[in-house]
């Protein structure tokens, strides 16, 4: 018996000595790089006056796209590339809407750290689940083989559109929940459930939209997204359904923060979604659940 134990006791050692090389030799093999606060920061610490301009800290190029599963669009890119890789935005216009209806944010939010494209929609009368469809199958193509994939970070990526191009803004984030982001403009959509959007959202109304009335779509589909993580209702004081379509100050500003925010994690733009904005010139009703750092 007592050789028995004896045995016993070595084979026990021998296991205990195994695992914990194991455990040594794990620890030393390399890990998997995580990413940390501030990995995807992009451009200098933000101000008022540097969100509000008409162009941000990064030089741009543009480039012309096309991709077989939707018809075109134009890409615009920051040219720097020295700070890494950056989030993607596609953007759809709306209802008998051409590109260039859009084609303003493309400058303006990729000087601020993005590869945005601006869409030519596959038919001016497409509804909002054909631009849904759309805008994933572009940035698909924009990571898998546009000309500036090197460019992007294929797990940060997000959706716009105005008006039927916002329907389906909303309705390309329950098609891709990987999304960072959505940012629907004026968003008009017959579907106003949106309860397994998981995607970050920021929908914009137009006080006086006589298209797509906040009454009937944009806070509807605010209220229904309560699977979203964070999510904000902003409503431009005053304006038609068509505010979005040219630049404008306030809806470059909140759009920026929002991306930034959620695409980049730059928890240094937190500052202009929380507190929430209070009404004034420019906003008339303001709602969120105020992102958490």
């Amino acid at each position: 018996m007592r050789h028995a134990s004896t045995r016993t006791a070595k084979r026990l050692g021998l296991l205990s000595g195994a695992a914990a090389l194991a455990v040594t030799g794990a620890s030393l093999l390399p890990q998997q790089a995580q990413a940390g606060p501030g990995d995807f920061q992009r451009g200098p610490d933000p101000t008022e006056q540097s969100i509000t301009a008409e162009r941000g800290p990064f030089a741009t190029a543009q480039t012309t796209v096309d991709g077989p599963t939707f018809k075109k669009g134009t890409a615009y890119y920051p040219t720097d590339t020295s700070q890494g890789t950056f989030g993607a935005v596609a953007i759809s216009p709306g209802f008998v809407s051409p590109e260039a209806v859009v084609s303003w944010y493309g400058p303006r939010l990729a000087s601020q750290g993005f590869v945005v494209l601006t869409l030519e929609t596959n038919s001016g009368t497409d509804q909002p689940d054909d631009r849904a469809t759309q805008l994933v199958n572009a940035l698909d193509f924009l990571v898998q083989s546009s000309s500036v994939k090197d460019r992007i970070d294929p797990n940060r990526l997000a959706v716009m559109g105005h008006s039927m191009g916002g329907g389906g803004s909303l309705k390309a984030s329950e098609l891709r929940p990987s999304l960072k982001a959505a940012i629907p403009l004026m968003p008009w959509n017959n579907d106003k459930t949106w309860q397994g959007d998981r995607v970050p959202t920021m929908i914009m109304g137009a006080q006086n939209d006589a298209i797509a009335s906040p009454a009937s779509h944009a806070k509807p589909f605010y209220d229904s997204l309560i699977s979203a993580p964070e999510k904000a209702y902003l409503e431009l004081r005053g304006q038609g359904h068509m505010v979005a379509i040219s630049p404008n100050v306030t809806i470059a500003k909140y759009s920026i923060a929002w991306l930034k925010r959620f695409v980049d994690e730059d928890v240094r733009y937190e500052q202009f979604l929380c507190p929430a904005p209070a009404p004034n010139q420019q906003i008339s009703e303001y709602r969120n659940t105020c992102p958490t750092g």
